[in-house]
Order: C-alpha cells, then structure tokens, then sequence
C-alpha cells in the first residue's frame, strides 16, 4: 500500500459545524490547513444526518398541519396526499446544496481536504487511512471535531424495526404504532415528525419529566398541548426488547411496578450520544479523557497536550452545533496568538417540536436550588394579537429575573418561532439588561417577539395588554 507524507500548519479532524467553522476560520488567519472527514460529504452529524434533515423534515410536516388546520375552516382544500418517497429526495436535495456550499467555502480558501479514517501515531502526527494508500500528516496544530453517535440500547442492532436517529430520519416507513424511549430534544422531535405523518406513538421516559432541566410548569404547559397527539409514559422503564415476525414486543414497568407487555411496529432509540472517538487511537498519545469519556479540554480548548485541541461535541455537553461553532472560532483567534477564551454566559437550546420550546440560562428551578432569590413572569400568547391570527396562541414566554437587581437571568419560550424569539433573550442576558430595558425597547407590532417585552412588563407592573394585577380596578 502506497504512503504519502504531508506537513502542514493545522489539521481538522471532522467536518460537521465545529469543524469546518475551525478551519475555514484558520484559513482566514492565512493558515496552511488540512480538513480530514471520514465520510463522503462534508458536513458531520448536523449537515448529513441531524439539525438539517430533521428540520427540513419539521418544516414540511408543519406545514401539513397548517394545511389541516385551514381546511377545516374551507379556506384551503385539504388535498394533502404525503409522497413519502419525494419527501425523502426533497431533504437529500437541501443535504447536497448545503453540504456542496461547504465544499466550495473550503475549495476558495484553499483548504485541503483529505477523505479517510484518522489515527493518531503521536502527538504530533496522523495517519490518515484511504482505501488504496495511507497518508502520514506532521502537523504543527491538530484540531479534534468528530463529533458524537448515538448510545445504544443494551447492544441491539438497528434494522428494519429498531431505529436511532440516523436511519429514522430516511423514515423507512410510516409505523402504525411506534415507541419512542427517552423523552428528550431528539426523541420529542422525532415523534413530532411521526405523528404529523400518521404514526400513534408512545414516549417512554425513565424520569418524571421530560426535558428533565426545564420548570415543570412548562413541560406541563407543553404537555396539555401535546395530549392528544403522544401518550407520554413517565417513570417507566424498559424490561425487555424483543424482535418479532412484524415488529417489536417490548415489556415495561410503569410508576407502580406493574409490567405490561405492549407490541410496537417500530422502536426509536433515543437515549442519548457519546463521543466519537474510537477511531482516533487517542491512545498514542497523550491525551487525558474525563470521567464520562469525553476530551478533557481548558477554557481555551486546549487538551494537555499543548498544540492538540478538542471541540464541539466531543468534549461533552451541551451537544449543540452553535457550541461547536463558537468553540472552533475561538481556537482558530488561540493559535494565531489571541488570548480568547471559551466563556458563555449562556448557550441558548431549542427543541423543534411543535410548538417549539426554547430556553437560555438560569431555569427557575435551578434558580431554587442554587439559592438565586428569582421572580417570573409568564405572558400568555393568547393575549397576542399575532400569535391568534398565526393559529399559535398557546404558546407562553416565560422570563426569570433576579429579584433584587431586577436583571433577566434566564428565559424559556413555548411556541412557534421561539428558536427565532429567544436570541433576544440570549443577548439581553449577555448584556446585563434588567426589566426596564427590557421593557422599554419598543417591539414591532404585531409580532410573536412583543411577548418578551410584555412579560417584562408584568415584571414591572406595567402591563396593559392584560389585567394589571398591581392596579387595584
């Protein structure tokens, strides 16, 4: 087998958003840089097999709700037949125009792909292994960005029944009757794209509560929304996973130990990610893992070897693409000899279900438990003259503020568009904005984005788009 040695400034081992933000910002800084991705396209789990699929797929399974929900007042026909197999070609298409985009981003800058599997022979070198040859690459900086998979369910093979997120998202068909197990960001979108495409399912979840870290009177808010279209099934375990002729059987153990034996046609596995590291043989070199298996990094990405950096979302959580992308960025500013540092405030977090929830900062109920005297505010969309005629008026804005200096530490959002409301709410927490700031930036009108400006005026007392509770009538 033919080998070929290569030296370069910096390696980026991975492509997804970290990655490629990484080096095309290295790049930028005139850099000689080399990206390395082991498949095809360019693009990671978020591009190819996560956030772009499945929000293509959210999209267009909303619309279909839209369409149903105006047929019944005979303002539009409800003539929408799904062709499952055009749905599929649609989100391969947006897949290759973006991933294509990325191509060329990297093409113009000069950048060096290399396809194939990474390994590490050193600090301070790679082997890079392609199906005719290796590639041996001396870097001076290496950039570690595979990315995570997903967690298994006590070893089962994924096939026509048993499902994770990766080979849902082609949707192989449309179950009758589908179990969801583990009631978080993936599993609640997932099972909003079933259901709006025919599917009855079920959501398992070990917890009381799904999203376990958001205030239980949001998750309940979203829950009596939600109630006719899953059947949530809280503080229940799985007992046993068996493969039949045409589908799953699955044993469980509800709240009240009682075991119940229910036949499913599809299981989606959705308990979570680990990193993506078994390739890298990180074991020929130096590099230090925490406890839970991810990179052990510093506030500057670094790992303990000092020219090897990790990011996204291989050094833990929160496994958010935007993370990743903030994190390469800032490596790229380290090696060229800034002093920047990775320091959020916050990181915002959405879950693209329907209606969205969107949340950033301090939660009421981690707010209790660090002892942060907190006041909130809840403005009801009902009460939005945009979010009425949206037919969306079901959502709330919640906003936590601390109660001496009145400044907004963490906000939550049900409701469509709140991945697009709550950057508001990001900044005015980056900035250290308190309740009248807030509350004196005049919002368009009629927009969804007054709710943040009118749950600040509950705070204050000034409401007028609802009884002013403070005002004695």
């Amino acid at each position: 087998m033919n080998e070929i040695l290569l030296k370069t400034e910096i390696v980026v081992i991975g492509s997804g958003p970290s990655g490629y933000s990484a080096a095309f910002r290295c790049a930028d800084l005139n850099y000689k840089t080399f990206l390395i991705e082991k498949y095809k396209n360019l693009g990671g789990v978020c591009l190819n097999v996560g956030c772009i699929p499945s929000k293509t797929l959210l999209h267009i399974v909303k619309l279909i709700l839209d369409i149903k929900y105006y047929a019944k007042y005979k303002i539009i026909n409800n003539s929408c037949n799904i062709n499952i197999k055009e749905l599929i070609l649609f989100k391969e298409k947006i897949i290759k125009k973006i991933s294509n985009n990325i191509l060329n981003m990297a093409k113009k800058r000069n950048i060096k792909i290399i396809y194939g599997i990474a390994e590490f022979i050193n600090n301070n070198s790679l082997k890079i292994k392609k199906k005719n040859e290796n590639i041996i690459i001396n870097f001076n900086h290496a950039i570690i960005a595979t990315g995570s998979k997903p967690i298994k369910y006590n070893n089962l093979n994924y096939d026509d029944f048993i499902w994770n997120s990766t080979n849902s998202l082609n949707i192989p068909n449309i179950p009758k009757k589908m179990l969801i197990v583990g009631g978080g960001v993936i599993g609640l979108e997932m099972g909003t794209i079933y259901y709006s495409l025919g599917s009855e399912i079920d959501i398992i979840e070990r917890s009381s509560q799904i999203l376990p870290s958001l205030d239980s009177d949001v998750i309940k808010h979203f829950l009596k929304i939600n109630k006719s279209k899953f059947n949530f099934m809280l503080n229940t375990k799985i007992i046993s996973i068996e493969k039949c002729k045409k589908g799953v059987n699955v044993v469980i153990k509800d709240k009240k130990k009682k075991k119940k034996k229910i036949f499913y046609n599809s299981v989606l596995i959705s308990i979570g990610r680990k990193p993506n590291i078994k390739n890298l043989k990180i074991d020929n070199t130096d590099i230090k893992l925490n406890k839970n298996g991810y990179i052990k990094v510093n506030n500057q990405m670094k790992t303990n070897v000092p020219n090897i950096y990790a990011i996204g979302d291989v050094v833990g959580q929160p496994m958010l693409a935007h993370k990743g992308i903030h994190e390469g960025h800032i490596v790229a500013e380290i090696i060229s000899g800034k002093k920047y540092y990775f320091d959020p405030l916050v990181i915002p977090s959405v879950s693209y279900t329907n209606p969205e929830i969107a949340w950033v900062g301090i939660t009421e109920k981690e707010a209790k438990i660090k002892g942060i005297d907190c006041k909130v505010s809840i403005f009801p969309w009902k009460a939005s003259g945009r979010a009425i005629l949206s037919n969306c008026d079901d959502g709330i804005t919640k906003l936590i503020f601390d109660k001496k200096s009145k400044k907004i530490i963490g906000g939550i959002i049900v409701g469509e568009h709140a991945d697009e409301l709550l950057s508001e709410i990001t900044l005015a927490i980056e900035m250290g904005c308190d309740s009248e700031d807030i509350s004196l930036i005049i919002h368009p009108h009629p927009t969804l984005s007054e709710s943040i400006g009118l749950s600040s005026d509950i705070f204050n007392g000034t409401i007028t788009d609802l009884l002013n509770f403070k005002k004695k009538y």
